[in-house]
């Protein structure tokens, strides 16, 4: 066998059944064997669509999502869908060709060729390496599913020379058995769970690496009578109806002046970034109690008085039967009207373009099931939605946050459809970032993927826009010259519709849930239907 089949075997082995690329005469030798084995190759238009792809797989699936690139254009072509996975902290693993093994370095002119393909990568991975040897592929393949099972899940690319693809191996490989991911320390969980039994106004934060803790943190904050906030990756971990969830409002003035009065915070699995909170630092002067997995955000910067180093979901438990030994604490009441209050601050409109956003939400809320999949990217209408699309479970929205790059929705609801097709997927785009990866409607319509893409037409970059008038800058780049959209989803083989009512709107999403193409609906800003009554 062939080193480029060996990989793909090998990569079944660890449970991979998918895997999103574009082939190339570098990477011929990963495709032998690819469709015996009895993966599934996903043929994308763009590099960055692949990466984008293997995003949603991951974020929906929970496992590592897979790309075949091929050497130089390839990887930097994806290296932006990389780098929001890293930001987001996503498994995916990325396999490459690279030139032959005796060129690299050398600087000979090579087709593809860059002169250090590892390092392009390296700030934007767990690990970046290249293997000198086909014996070296196994090890590097089981370090980097040993990091998306036992650390922060962030991608790893692993760079195969071109004649080593063709190398034949001496023998078999086969999947390494996983770590484990750390446990927490009992002495400091019976801490924490002091600290917050003594909490007069406690505050639970929950973000994307607590993702799966769910459960046992709405428990935990019943038994202590707090509120939960989380991230906007973490949507849907705690039921956004629950009367003491705030949501994903990390961002909003209510929920942060909730949380600088808190005494005791407990911030599981999350970094509370910029991207999350709008604010460098936002104040939190309460005591501090941080979970998580990278030991490098315990004491960054929110310092925590007890930092647990270790796996969300067996710290959450372990701390839930810890609070649970120690004497019985009564809920007040008044915690819970107090929260009432914060949720209906964070509910109202900002303003009237926020209120067309929060009629058309509302509509494709009650449109979607409770477990359908909402990929948005960077724009205004995602926005809104990252605090008002109401999720009830966790993994059913998906956004670039930490990144923040276009082009990311349409893909990663494609990848989102693979890795759960039972379950509805709606990509939420603005007109500037459909165009990154308009592409990819051929790559639904071939998958005969029925995905919906619900496009915010403000004909222009509306943030920027208005931050130009904002500082008082005259400016005409944040407008241009849309295509006929209707038409150019039409051209892929796409339903296309523009709704003129909330009804049609409701109406096209569930015909477009049952249709067997994706399916656009253009909400133009502005249109009478979305504008106050």
């Amino acid at each position: 066998m062939k080193c480029g089949e060996a990989i793909t075997r090998l990569l079944r082995s660890y449970g991979v059944d998918t895997v999103f690329g574009i082939p190339g005469v570098h990477t011929l030798e990963l495709y032998r064997g690819l469709e015996e084995s009895g993966m599934r190759h996903v043929l994308v238009r763009h590099e960055q669509g692949a990466g984008f792809m293997a995003d949603g797989y991951a974020r929906v699936s929970g496992r590592p999502g897979v790309c075949y690139l091929i050497t130089g254009p390839g990887v930097t072509n994806a290296a932006t869908a990389i780098g929001q996975a890293y930001s987001d902290s996503i498994p995916m693993l990325v396999i490459s060709s690279t030139i032959a093994a005796h060129s690299i370095g050398k600087g000979l002119g090579r087709i593809h060729e860059i002169s250090d393909q590892q390092a392009v990568t390296a700030p934007l991975t767990a690990l970046s390496a290249t293997a000198r040897s086909a014996d070296e592929v196994p090890e590097l393949i089981a370090q980097a599913f040993g990091i998306f099972a036992a650390r922060r899940p962030r991608p790893v690319h692993i760079s195969v020379p071109t004649d080593m693809l063709a190398r034949d191996i001496e023998r078999p490989w086969r999947a390494a058995p996983a770590p484990m991911r750390p446990g927490p320390d009992p002495k400091q969980i019976t801490a924490a769970a002091n600290l917050l039994a003594s909490a007069e106004r406690p505050a639970i934060v929950v973000g994307g690496g607590a993702i799966a803790a769910g459960p046992a943190i709405k428990r935990i904050a019943e038994q202590i009578g707090a509120g939960v906030l989380t991230t906007f990756a973490a949507k849907g971990a705690i039921d956004e109806r629950d009367p003491a969830s705030l949501g994903a409002t990390p961002d909003l003035a209510a929920s942060q002046e909730w949380l600088a009065a808190a005494d005791v915070v407990l911030a599981i699995g999350t970094e509370l970034a910029e991207p999350d909170t709008m604010r460098e630092r936002i104040a939190i002067p309460g005591r501090m109690i941080r979970i998580d997995i990278d030991p490098a955000k315990i004491d960054d910067q929110y310092p925590a008085e007890i930092g647990i180093v270790a796996d969300a979901v067996p710290s959450a438990v372990a701390l839930l039967d810890a609070l649970r030994s120690l004497p019985a604490r009564n809920r007040q009441p008044a915690s819970l009207e107090a929260l009432a209050s914060i949720r209906a601050r964070n509910a109202a409109p900002s303003d009237a373009l926020a209120r067309q956003h929060h009629r058309a939400l509302a509509a494709i809320r009650r449109a979607l099931p409770s477990d359908g999949v909402v990929a948005s990217d960077m724009t205004q209408l995602a926005y809104t939605g990252n605090n008002a699309f109401a999720c009830a479970q966790p993994r059913t929205w998906l956004h670039p946050v930490g990144f923040g790059t276009l082009g990311y929705a349409l893909p990663a609801a494609i990848g989102a459809k693979l890795a759960a097709p039972d379950r509805a997927s709606v990509a939420i785009v603005g007109d500037m970032g459909f165009l990154y990866c308009v592409q990819e409607l051929a790559t639904a319509v071939e998958l005969e993927l029925p995905i919906i893409v619900i496009l915010w037409n403000n004909k222009g970059l509306g943030a920027i826009r208005r931050r130009f008038d904002q500082f008082g800058i005259q400016s005409s780049s944040a407008d241009w010259r849309n295509p006929d959209f209707l038409a150019l989803a039409r051209s892929f083989g796409c339903a296309a519709t523009c709704p003129r009512s909330i009804a049609e709107l409701e109406e096209a999403m569930a015909r477009g849930l049952q249709a067997r193409v994706p399916t656009l609906i253009e909400l133009q800003q502005g249109a009478g239907f979305l504008s106050d009554p």
